[in-house]
């Protein structure tokens, strides 16, 4: 039986935002695989588990540069180490300045892009003058450019924290915008189908069977009810099959919206500033022992 410390504990607690006790009992049950006691709790807590993938947890901003004929465009998330910094003048500035490098010199990755001329010198001696300066650490962690096949449209939303590029092809730059807003409000994480990972759908369908099973459906029953799981995972999910956050009747799909305008996505990208790397805990002994404190006061 493996060891379960407060340090994973803490971990899971993070992922998936469930009490720190049901975190434990999961953690013991999957003999401390991570993976695994995180579905367990998805079987037991159902959504309440499910914050991983939206965690915002790292400061920053992500930038947007766009060509004015949208043809050409980047977007870029820079990191700091507080959200005080990441408000500061001379850091929004390497942001966007970065960002606009990108767009225009198409660089391999972030070590060619540090490499690239920025005011006297280049991305990286500009980025560590200013680490030197504010004597906070920042880094360059991602970015993306497009070239597009319609024309690129864009939307920052939260005080730069979440970013959206879609190329949209035909319709008219407000279809664009709505888009690019529901994209920043839904979060979907592929355009169709094709884009999500079997190893997701797998998840979903093993959490539904198991779910299913303990809710005391027929075993017959069981493979049936996970298919309409994961096909309903999948309208929520994929962009064509959300509805459309303006939707006057609360029923037009995207991909419905689409047909109607006579345009189609030709792709996007959504950035949340932090997504995937964990905050760390600044004191969970204080955590625990508060909710111990509160446990024994109920008895």
């Amino acid at each position: 039986m493996a060891a379960i410390t407060a340090g994973m504990v803490a971990e899971l607690r993070g992922k998936t935002d469930a009490p720190m006790m049901e975190c434990k009992k999961a953690l013991t049950e999957a003999d401390g695989d991570m993976v695994k006691a995180e579905e367990i709790l998805r079987v037991k807590l159902g959504n309440k588990a499910s914050k991983a993938a939206t965690r915002i947890a790292a400061e920053g901003v992500v930038a947007i540069s766009i060509a004015a004929d949208g043809k050409t465009g980047a977007m870029i998330e820079v990191n700091s180490e507080t959200d005080f910094v990441a408000k500061n003048d001379e850091f929004l500035a390497l942001a966007n300045g970065s960002a606009a490098l990108v767009a225009a010199h198409n660089p391999a990755d972030v070590a060619a892009l540090s490499a690239l001329p920025m005011g006297e010198g280049t991305v990286e001696s500009t980025r560590s003058a200013l680490v030197g300066k504010i004597g906070e650490n920042m880094t360059i962690r991602r970015f993306v450019r497009f070239e597009a096949k319609g024309k690129l449209q864009s939307y920052i939303h939260g005080g730069s924290k979440v970013g959206v590029v879609i190329d949209v092809v035909g319709g008219d730059d407000q279809l664009g915008k709505d888009l690019a807003m529901h994209i920043a409000a839904s979060k979907p994480k592929s355009l169709d189908a094709s884009g999500v990972s079997a190893e997701l759908l797998d998840t979903e369908r093993r959490v539904a069977i198991e779910k299913a099973r303990e809710a005391g459906k027929p075993e017959a029953m069981l493979e049936k009810i996970a298919e309409g799981t994961v096909q309903k995972y999948l309208k929520d999910v994929t962009l064509l099959g959300q509805v459309f956050v303006k939707a006057e009747d609360g029923k037009q799909t995207i991909e419905q919206l689409l047909k109607a305008k006579g345009a189609s996505v030709a792709g996007f990208s959504l950035f949340l500033v932090g997504e995937g790397i964990e905050k760390k805990v600044d004191d969970f002994a204080a955590e625990v022992a508060a909710q111990a404190a509160a446990a024994a006061a109920k008895k």
